[in-house]
């Protein structure tokens, strides 16, 4: 045959005017967690809405123009078809001010800066949990009208899509997105032409363009560097998500962070708190410093000024996971740079440093750089709070600034359809909006049992049919047989879903210990292995290209399952996504989760799980350690820190296995006469009534407006006012700190006594020496309460005093502070004296990490 040159014609159907508004809906990422506007392209053409990923943009341009005109004529398609649009137009025009928004001003604004962002499978700018934390703020922004717009980057391959091979091995393949069906669109100026903004890297300039998509009410605003202006290495740069060298990676990071600062004051924002969601985004703080500097502030009023109003949230809780680069690197990107910002080398490279590693750490800048900064749930703060330590090093990990906001889900993006009509139905209309309400949540028990039984097999058997088609896929591609196939789904039968079911599925790193279940192979056969009480176990999940111990978990597992024993009863899944996610979550029994304990940060795919009727079996960390109430679902107690890795998987493993054979299984089987356990049922409603109220991502974000939003909005506009001169006092005020607090020293003046009855006082006097500050300048304080080991005093009985300024002591140049003390215990009480400088202005009262005892 010879040679020739393929050729494409794309014939794109027109929409009839009766249906003008699809375009709309497609365009906007409401669609994402509305199951009415999805249900409403599905109509049109089921099949072609599965093929195409369901994204709507795609739809459109696919599908054939007779079924849109037969949708348009056809009165029960227009009916819902007008039912949307009602709900679509209420949804974005409610009154804009509610309990979340009512304290802030109008020209308030949250700029919330992320590496990625996941919405839905049809916009793949996700790779994991980071993602899908992001698009699942993002939509609750939208839900309570916050004043809120996103930063991120548009990345033309995005993250993988996965395949697996006969031996478990995991291939990663990059596609290109086709923007043209992606729910995005260029921004515009008024004469109609596209924004631009640029970064300096070396030797060149590179340009960005500004996408935005919409988020129900909210927009998400996304740089793309794949411009013509651009060379073809910088065209690259927004590529890949997580792909690339050290150089690739710096180089998005200055163009999510400079760029995007740059993005926003060219399309004339101004936001009012800026959030930095993981490190990825800390040059942010950069150019705001940078900018201030160049209108005429000292480099650290800058630093005061642009901290105070900027959010910082962690969410790694291992200081190898926080991203670094070698002085040499970031020199290279930024000697022309930091000259702007009045300092000098040295004082630039310090704010990154961090003392596990010799190179610059974004963790570090974004830190020093932000006045709120939180971990994700209570253990992932106290974490955090001690890996970060160094920034205060004179401050007690419990009392360093660093506190948490746990993470929560999505309610309508993860709620099985199945639940809507139930909780109608039994919970009442307008149950929606009680989301947060504990209390409300106890009617659940109202379900009848048979009834909530009902939906979860109903769950179970939609999973089952995508499994199904999952795994026939993978075997066929492996080139495996019919019958080989028929044993390996013999329990993954959506006709029969009464058989106990187990998912794992998340990123495959080795801490979060995919094969924890398979520490003693024997014990787990004995497990499996009754005929009457089968059990079927479903993993899913990618481990990066480059993560090869992750991608030897996925194989380990692929192994596993082909073993004689453990054929049908363990299944490895490829493709993991959103969409294989939501049917997980929803269907299966039990939600496994066993990470090596403290690292789990938050885990958010328990909470989805849960709201669905899930019973979690999980390592108390993270967010579990909070939900676990002994009657939501099992727990695995975590041993020791300090016993070596592989003594702690066995012990874990141990009661892993205890747990599945002495109460996970019996419970699940223990069927009354209409075929369901009541046990099971009991736990699985107390499972949405405990913990769908207090893990749901509108939750998490009136934490952030209530303690981190409309604080850091009230401190800029403190600091902000008549030309900065908070900002310019509390600088200065801190470089006096600085240069007097290594002489500042404490002593006792007077021999308090050692023994008083109750109701008695006791006067206590201590001299510092202030070494030229003022007494206003420092807080003398004394902690009291009962002992813990003879030693420290325990935190939760601890009760503070301030000393009070009484004289000075001109021979030796010490303020005298006095404590007229009356304790309210009785008791062996122990107490301790500090010193630690103060200041009105400061956020924190011990934000400067400098403190003196006695």
């Amino acid at each position: 045959m010879q040679n020739s040159t393929p050729y494409i014609l794309e014939v794109r159907p027109r929409v009839p005017e009766r249906l003008a508004r699809l375009a709309e809906l497609a365009n906007n990422l409401w669609y994402s967690w509305d199951l009415p506007t999805r249900d409403l392209f599905s109509h049109i053409h089921r099949s072609l809405w599965d093929t195409v990923g369901q994204n709507p943009n795609a739809f459109l341009r696919r599908v054939d123009e007779q079924r849109l005109i037969e949708a348009s004529e056809d009165p029960v398609f227009l009916a819902s078809y007008h039912r949307v649009l009602a709900a679509y137009d209420s949804y974005h025009t409610k009154p804009v001010r509610n309990r979340y928004t009512e304290e802030f001003a109008d020209n308030d604004l949250v700029a919330y800066f992320c590496a990625e962002f996941g919405f839905h499978e049809s916009f793949p700018i996700y790779s994991g949990g980071l993602g899908i934390l992001a698009g699942d703020h993002c939509k609750s922004a939208s839900d309570t009208h916050l004043p809120f717009v996103g930063i991120g980057l548009l990345y033309r391959r995005g993250y993988f899509h996965q395949t697996i091979d006969g031996d478990g091995n995991q291939n990663a393949i990059y596609t290109d997105s086709e923007f043209e069906n992606l729910p995005i669109s260029p921004v515009l100026r008024g004469d109609g032409q596209e924004y631009r903004v640029s970064v300096d890297l070396p030797g060149r300039n590179v340009a960005i363009k500004i996408w935005q998509a919409r988020v129900g009410n909210v927009t998400l605003y996304l740089l793309d560097t794949d411009v013509a202006e651009n060379t073809p290495h910088d065209r690259i740069i927004t590529h890949h998500l997580y792909g690339g060298d050290k150089a690739m990676r710096i180089e998005q990071e200055i163009v999510l962070g400079i760029g995007g600062v740059r993005a926003l004051a060219e399309m004339g924002f101004a936001p009012t708190a800026w959030h930095i969601n993981e490190g990825h985004a800390a040059f942010m703080s950069l150019e705001r410093i940078r900018i201030l500097v160049g209108q005429g502030m000292d480099f650290s009023s800058a630093l005061e000024a642009a901290a105070a109003n900027t959010i910082f949230t962690t969410h790694t809780p291992v200081p190898a996971g926080h991203d670094h680069f070698n002085h040499g690197m970031l020199l290279s990107y930024f000697e022309h740079y930091y000259p702007q910002l009045q300092i000098d080398r040295d004082d630039f490279l310090a704010l990154g440093h961090a003392p596990d590693t010799p190179d610059f750490n974004m963790t570090s800048l974004a830190i020093r750089c932000s006045r709120h900064q939180n971990g994700v749930s209570r253990i992932h703060g106290k974490v955090s709070s001690k890996i970060c330590g160094e920034m205060w090093p004179e401050i007690e990990e419990e009392e360093n600034p660093i506190r948490y906001i746990t993470n929560g889900v999505h309610m309508p993006t993860f709620l099985a359809k199945e639940w809507l009509e139930v909780f109608e139905r039994f919970l009442g209309w307008g149950w929606s909006q009680h989301c947060c309400d504990v209390g409300f949540w106890k009617h659940v028990d109202d379900i009848p049992d048979h009834q909530f039984w009902s939906v979860r097999e109903t769950l179970k058997s939609r999973m089952l049919q995508l499994i199904r088609q999952i795994v026939s896929q993978q075997h066929y591609r492996n080139h495996g047989s019919e019958a080989h196939l028929d044993r390996i789904l013999k329990y993954a039968d959506p006709a029969n879903p009464n058989i106990l079911t187990i998912g794992f599925a998340r990123r495959f790193a080795t801490y979060k210990r995919a094969a924890l279940l398979f520490e003693n192979l024997d014990w787990l056969r004995q497990i499996t292995g009754d005929p009457e009480r089968p059990v079927l176990f479903v993993f899913a999940g990618k481990a990066h290209p480059a993560d090869i111990p992750g991608q030897d978990l996925i194989r380990r597992v692929a192994q596993v399952s082909r073993l004689p024993e453990f054929e049908g009863k363990i299944l490895m899944l490829e493709g993991y996504d959103l969409r294989l996610s939501r049917r997980l979550v929803a269907g299966v029994d039990v939600w496994l989760n066993n990470p090596l304990y403290p690292l789990e940060a938050s885990g958010t795919s328990g909470m989805k799980a849960a709201m669905n009727g899930v019973l979690n079996l999980s390592v108390l960390d993270g967010w579990w350690d909070e939900g676990y109430d002994g009657k939501n679902g099992w727990a695995i107690k975590p041993v020791s820190e300090l016993l070596p890795e592989a003594q702690r998987n066995r012990e874990e493993s141990h009661t892993l296995y205890e747990l599945l054979q002495d109460h996970v299984i019996p419970t699940y089987y223990n069927r009354n006469k209409m075929g369901y356990s009541q046990e099971w049922v009991k736990m699985s409603k107390n499972s949405i009534a405990t913990l769908l109220p207090r893990f749901n991502s509108t939750r998490m974000v009136g934490e952030y407006v209530a303690n981190a939003y409309l604080p850091a909005t009230r401190q800029y506009r403190s600091y902000h006012d008549n030309n900065f001169v908070g900002a310019r006092q509390i600088a200065a005020w801190k470089n006096t700190i600085r240069q007097a607090w290594g002489r500042v020293a404490i002593r006792l003046v007077n021999t308090p006594a050692q023994s008083i009855m109750f109701r008695e006082g006791v006067r206590l006097e201590v001299a510092v020496k202030l070494n030229g500050l003022k007494p206003d300048d420092v807080v003398v304080e004394m902690l009291i309460g009962y002992l813990f080991n003879g030693k420290s005093i325990r935190p939760s009985r601890k009760m503070s005093y301030q000393f009070k300024s009484q004289r000075a002591i001109a021979e030796t140049g010490e303020q005298v502070f006095a404590l007229e003390l009356t304790p309210e215990q009785c008791g062996k009480l122990g107490y301790r004296i500090r010193v630690y400088p103060h200041h009105d202005l400061q956020i924190h009262p011990l934000e400067l990490g400098r403190m003196r005892w006695l």
